[in-house]
């Protein structure tokens, strides 16, 4: 009875979200509504007696209230500091030339597909001092676009390129990276090199392969002629920036790496710290640039902005999601799911596969990568603890699922402002990622059942 009443929850809330209701509301409306069935009904608690406010009425919302403080003084601090590094370095134009100064070696290459491969990597690797996928592509289409349709490569084709970066979250300081290592009890610089940085490696071969090949391909097939052109840059105050600001937004993941337990123990730097530190250099930069203090300060505000902003959207989606997985384990889902699979002799990784393959459809019918990881990596941990096998073989496979899938989803914000911007249906273009993210996934999957059996 619990796990069929879960289920209908769990149901109703993907196609809450799926027509574009807030997702924060929705998984928090959820996950109270299962708290208080399940103590209804005798399934489980939402409190400790000693934590208990005394009523069930208001039980739920002390939970709420604790997750967002313990969330909001650690986890959450760091992610609104990277999300206000990641605005003020756009707002200041060190994003579009970091950018422009990556792409340049690029263009004297003479193959226009090639170029478009190659682009790829090089927006996933822009993507480790720029997190958001959509500020990303938006400062990709800008950039590197117009660079991909002089060279003769179709509309569509450059666009599936530039939406596709990102399609790993990788970074470091990424949001889905910190809560996973995190929850997986890792340091985030550890579970970025031990763990993604070997899948995203491998990621780079097969997913600039299958770009070569299937941009060239459907081109091909649609009737596109490879012919240069040429294209009318847009500019504006941003590519004003001198060329040296290209390495303002790697200053915190160079201080990050190199000050982490990969190189020099003896300093210790956070993340937050890190974000600060390239803040206050970026503030040094601008004032020898402007040689206007006043001017200078006003222009931080953007910093503080983002802050609020990822607050606001980040920070209380995964409050809401682990909300709503802990009406899922207040249900006793959890315990009922584990010793069904168990009396069914499934392995771990098939119970991986089968969490992957619950992200991966959730992602794309929600249009959101961060929506359901968030909702499913609190569950994790016990999941893992169960299955007999550490809880990041569960986590990895699942953070990268989440921003896999998104790359296929046509109402995902990265494929729609992509696709806006060129001016191509969001529908074709899911077309022309499918094969490259097929692929992303496969490599996904076997190199998390490669590190499963290595030990």
């Amino acid at each position: 009875m619990a796990l069929a009443i879960s289920l209908i929850v769990t149901f109703w809330v993907a196609y809450l979200i799926y027509k574009r209701y807030k997702p924060h509301v929705v998984l928090t409306i959820a996950g109270f509504l299962l708290m208080y069935i399940a103590v209804i009904m005798g399934y489980g608690v939402i409190l400790e007696p000693k934590a208990s406010t005394g009523t069930l009425l208001f039980d739920t919302f002390e939970f709420m209230r604790q997750t967002l403080s313990s969330r909001a003084a650690s986890l959450g601090l760091n992610i609104m500091c990277v999300g206000a590094f990641a605005r003020y370095m756009d707002s200041i134009g060190a994003s579009r030339a970091l950018v422009r100064l990556t792409i340049r070696p690029l263009l004297k290459l003479k193959s226009p597909y090639l170029v478009l491969a190659l682009s790829w990597i090089l927006g996933m690797c822009i993507g480790l001092c720029i997190n958001s996928a959509s500020g990303l592509a938006m400062l990709l289409m800008v950039t590197v676009f117009p660079i991909l349709i002089g060279l003769g490569v179709s509309r569509i084709a450059a666009t599936a390129a530039v939406a596709s970066t990102l399609c790993f979250d990788w970074s470091p300081s990424d949001t889905g990276t910190i809560l996973s290592a995190e929850t997986a009890g890792l340091d985030p610089v550890i579970y970025w090199t031990d763990y993604q940085v070997p899948i995203v490696m491998v990621a780079f071969v097969v997913v600039g392969v299958l770009f070569y090949f299937s941009q060239k391909i459907m081109d091909k097939r649609d009737g596109h002629v490879v012919k240069p052109m040429d294209v009318e840059m847009k500019t504006d105050e941003a590519d004003s920036a001198p060329a040296l600001y290209a390495l303002l937004p790697i200053v915190p993941l160079a201080l990050i790496l190199s000050f982490s337990p990969l190189w020099i123990t003896w300093i210790k730097v956070n993340i937050i710290n890190a974000m600060f530190i390239g803040l206050a250099v970026g503030l040094i930069c601008e004032t020898i640039r402007k040689k206007n203090f006043k001017e200078v300060c006003s222009g931080v505000q953007p910093f503080f902005d983002g802050m609020g902003m990822q607050m606001a959207n980040v920070v209380t989606l995964i409050v809401a999601g682990q909300v709503f997985a802990q009406g899922l384990m207040s249900m006793g889902v959890i315990d009922t799911l584990i010793k069904g699979s168990q009396n069914a002799g499934f392995s771990p990784m098939l119970m991986m596969l089968v969490m992957v393959a619950i992200i991966a459809v959730s992602s794309i019918v929600m249009g959101s990568g961060n929506a359901p990881f968030f909702a499913f990596a609190a569950l994790t941990p016990a999941v893992a603890n169960a299955s007999g096998i550490a809880p990041v073989l569960f986590l990895l496979p699942m953070h990268f699922a989440a921003s896999i899938a998104r790359t296929c989803s046509p109402i995902t914000a990265v494929i729609v402002v992509s696709a806006g911007m060129a001016d191509v249906s969001p529908f074709d273009l899911v077309k022309r990622t499918a094969i490259p993210m097929a692929g992303a996934m496969l490599v996904n999957v076997a190199m998390t059942f490669f590190y499963y059996y290595r030990g």
